[in-house]
């Protein structure tokens, strides 16, 4: 931090005697509080743990990381910069940014246990990709979408807190992956079968047994998309 209270940045700083912003930090705990946990605000980033971890400690991002936490967090880039305007302003896409992508993560717990289903979920925040990356796989943001898993049955696959990101364009059972799937009223991602007898809903936890619906009642059950990411192409 220079004397005058900027970065090197040129960026707006507390000017604190020990180089550190005490209000930018507290601002970027109330995203890493928003989003879940450090880990998850620096993954939806595209960014290293150990960068967030950074600037928690008082580290100094580069406008390239301040743009992608802000948008992470579905904060403006003046809030979290320099406190300017409140965290729940509508952000802004900032100018460079046109090669990313920015998904809805939607606050509805898609359950890999008992199952839980949020019939009012909002949007909490948008995760970036490059459009880039999203071509390469076939992908197209309009058709994407990403909740969180709550429970362990997909354990060591998908953790309780994890992101997924949906296609919905894929709604039919290709082989065998892993999908998000509506059924009973509950919202579960889970490993999908095609069998004779129906289709076959797979735990990647042991001791889950796996389910069958049977042909007869495949219309009680609704493929919402295939999952298609998860901190990684799945």
């Amino acid at each position: 931090m220079e004397a005058n209270g900027k970065n090197s940045d040129g960026l707006p700083g507390s000017g604190a005697k020990d180089g550190k912003d005490d209000a930018f930090i507290e601002r970027l705990k109330v995203l890493v509080s928003k989003v879940g946990s450090a880990n998850a605000l620096a993954k939806t980033a595209g960014i290293s743990q150990s960068g967030i971890q950074r600037y928690l400690n008082g580290g100094e991002p580069s406008r390239k990381a301040l743009a992608s936490i802000a948008i992470a967090g579905g904060v403006s880039i003046d809030w979290l910069a320099i406190g300017r305007g409140s965290p729940t302003d509508t952000p802004v896409e900032p100018a460079g940014m046109e090669d990313y992508a920015f998904v809805p993560l939607y606050d509805a717990q898609c359950s890999a246990g008992d199952g839980a289903w949020n019939e009012n979920s909002k949007v909490l925040t948008h995760l970036s990709f490059t459009r880039y990356s999203l071509r390469k796989k076939g992908l197209t943001p309009e058709h994407l979408s990403a909740i969180r898993i709550d429970g362990d049955s997909m354990e060591p696959v998908l953790h309780s807190g994890d992101t997924v990101l949906i296609d919905h364009t894929r709604t039919t059972i290709e082989g065998e992956g892993i999908y998000v799937l509506l059924l009973n009223d509950h919202l579960y991602a889970k490993r999908l079968q095609s069998s004779f007898d129906g289709v076959v809903i797979i735990s990647e936890n042991k001791q889950y047994q796996p389910v069958t619906v049977p042909r007869d009642r495949l219309n009680e059950l609704e493929v919402i998309g295939r999952a298609v990411w998860s901190a990684g192409w799945l």
